[in-house]
């Protein structure tokens, strides 16, 4: 498996009021799959997120990414890792305001020692004549897909996306997955999306079920459904 997480537990709080969010993780995903981590709130989905991207620890388990054992490298080889290894597109979209569609790419590119073509990149985000205007200058979905450009140019193993759709509406959440889908198959990167809306499970080739810090279920999709194609 390219990404594998054994026993991943986390607990948040002191005391009485320690809290355990996540009870023992154990999954896996194949290179280049299409994951939904599915839930609802407080199920622990965003926590497994951000312990795999490395911007919070777990207190216990282990996550492997390609071989290499996250938990034991220092606080310098975590921040390679994550340039090396992961890109995140967050519902916010967590633009610079005062750079260029463009310039909020290249942001991504200049983290990474082997960085995706940028005019292509823009084409395939559908940003070409919109590369040159501020993130005030555009749509929410215009905005989500810069973020998803800045995550993609670095050419990531791993996309990252927290609910990336949480913020827009139906037709422009749909055009946001399938960006994510085109993504998908034209770089290779594997994706694990989180999402409370159980009709985007359809597009996905791996869906784990959380509830209460576990995993109730994981599907293997064998027919899986084009994004524009989902409705809810």
């Amino acid at each position: 498996m390219y990404l594998e997480l054994k026993d991943i537990k986390k607990s948040f709080g002191t005391g009485e009021n320690r809290t355990q969010v996540l009870k023992g993780i154990s999954c896996g995903i194949e290179k280049g799959k299409i994951c939904v981590l599915l839930g609802p709130s407080g199920s622990g989905k965003s926590t497994l997120l951000n312990i795999i991207g490395g911007i919070e620890k777990a207190d216990g388990g282990s996550i492997s990414i390609d071989g290499e054992l996250m938990e034991s490298m220092n606080e310098k080889k975590l921040s390679l890792y994550r340039r090396k290894h992961l890109g995140y597109v967050f519902q916010s979209y967590n633009l610079i305001p005062n750079l260029t569609v463009r310039e909020n790419i290249e942001v991504g590119a200049y983290l990474s020692s082997n960085p995706l073509p940028i005019d292509d990149m823009i084409k395939t985000l559908g940003l070409w004549e919109h590369q040159n205007k501020t993130p005030n200058q555009l749509s929410g979905g215009q905005q989500q897909r810069t973020a998803i450009g800045r995550a993609i140019i670095k050419n990531p193993g791993i996309l990252l996306c927290d609910e990336p759709t949480g913020a827009l509406d139906y037709n422009t959440s749909k055009e946001i997955l399938k960006l994510i889908e085109d993504v998908n198959k034209k770089y290779g990167n594997t994706v694990i999306l989180v999402t409370h809306n159980d009709a985007i499970k359809n597009m996905a080739d791996y869906v784990i079920k959380l509830k209460d810090g576990q995993i109730r279920k994981t599907d293997i999709n064998e027919n899986k459904i084009p994004a524009m194609e989902l409705e809810w």
